[in-house]
């Protein structure tokens, strides 16, 4: 090692809300997969047999997760195709339900920029607002169903300040109007419980990076009599909804990821709310003058979107050198680049500048948060 750079700290992970490593017990599943048990599920012989009951045992594991039956379980490549496949398959699919889609100002774009894109082919579109805490008014859903209205896509938890939105109210509502709900759970799967029965959606989205499986699986659960079309031609696999060989790596690896969900979710809540509520604390006790975004008896326990007041995000995170964090507006010279959520959120523009996400995860500790901690009262505090 040089003596002039001397060993530096280890990097503090803050952004799980990003991707999250794999877990150590699901890349033990995968191994296997990667050497002997290579075979192809669609093989008659008994190495594609042992991959396809891998599928198929992966199957029950996101079903057993999610309350639901294992034909109802569709596996992709992440929760941008599961988007993609539920939203275009459902409304190509059933026409004569009509053309209206109603989402929310504050979808991750694997929703968003889908909307738009069937508005852009001749679909109806209302995108509804959120309060200043980035929740959905169910009384604003009800007024903007339409006749032709044959879709409601609203996400489960938003990815930057963590809000849930009422879910099982919008299904409700939507349902006693023959209307379709589907629900980006991508960051809320792992974190918080999650029943599909309970919530009463139609379709469910997931994202395997964001609950410790590998990146490139994710899954759609689709209920049984909701039928979409085939958007890409091939073979018939998945319910004959994604055709192309499986990735039976990626699929044994959700599968475990999720049957570790289904048996410590309340451990794993705990734990990142512990260490959320540590830091808030701490940053609360300072002298910087901080707003924390979101809807605090409503939002993600790992979650943490702070504004700094007159601060910017990009020197903030400058001034937290080895702390891995996302941050809400991107400051590029003269200009200042919002996030959708922020804005649809109005949050003062004096505090939207300095917002940070901070996302916690399995392996934050104390020391990692005190240090963060110390770093901020450090280097922003005048």
């Amino acid at each position: 090692m040089n003596k002039n750079n001397p060993k530096k700290e280890t990097p503090i992970y803050l952004d799980y809300n990003a991707t999250t490593p794999i877990d150590a017990q699901v890349a033990e599943a995968m191994l296997p997969y990667i050497h002997s048990r290579f075979g192809n599920p669609s093989s008659t012989h008994q190495f594609g047999i042992n991959a396809k009951t891998a599928i198929e045992n992966a199957r029950e594991q996101v079903a057993d997760m999610l309350g639901c039956k294992h034909d109802e379980i569709i596996f992709t490549s992440g929760g941008t195709e599961a988007n993609n496949i539920a939203i275009k398959g459902y409304l190509q699919e059933n026409r004569e339900k009509g053309n209206h889609i109603i989402t929310s100002a504050v979808e991750h774009p694997a929703v968003l920029e889908v909307c738009r894109a069937l508005k852009n082919e001749g679909y109806a579109l209302t995108v509804l607002p959120v309060d200043n805490l980035g929740r959905i008014d169910p009384r604003d859903v009800e007024s903007a169903i339409r006749e032709n209205t044959a879709m409601i896509t609203i996400m489960h938890a938003n990815n930057e300040v963590g809000t849930i939105q009422p879910i099982q109210t919008i299904a409700n509502i939507a349902h006693s109007h023959n209307i379709a709900v589907h629900t980006d759970a991508a960051q809320s799967i792992g974190k918080i419980s999650v029943n599909v029965y309970q919530l009463d959606v139609d379709m469910l989205s997931i994202a395997g990076h964001k609950l410790y499986a590998p990146k490139g699986v994710g899954a759609l659960y689709v209920r049984r009599g909701i039928n979409l079309k085939k958007l890409f031609q091939g073979a018939n696999h998945e319910r004959n909804l994604r055709p192309g060989t499986e990735n039976v790596l990626g699929i044994v690896g959700l599968g475990k990821a999720c049957q570790l969900v289904f048996e410590n979710i309340e451990t794993y809540w705990v734990h990142y709310a512990s260490m959320r509520d540590m830091l808030e604390r701490g940053l609360l006790d300072t002298d910087l003058e901080i707003r924390i975004n979101g809807d605090k008896n409503h939002r993600l326990p790992n979650t943490s979107s702070i504004s700094f007041y007159e601060k910017k995000a990009n020197e903030i995170i400058e001034a937290l050198p080895g702390v891995a964090v996302s941050a809400g507006a991107a400051c590029h010279a003269e200009n200042v680049s919002i996030s959708h959520v922020l804005q649809a959120m109005r949050i003062p523009d004096k505090y939207t500048q300095g917002t940070i996400r901070f996302s916690t995860g399995r392996d934050t500790n104390k020391k990692e948060i005190s240090h963060t901690v110390q770093v901020i009262r450090g280097t922003l505090i005048n």
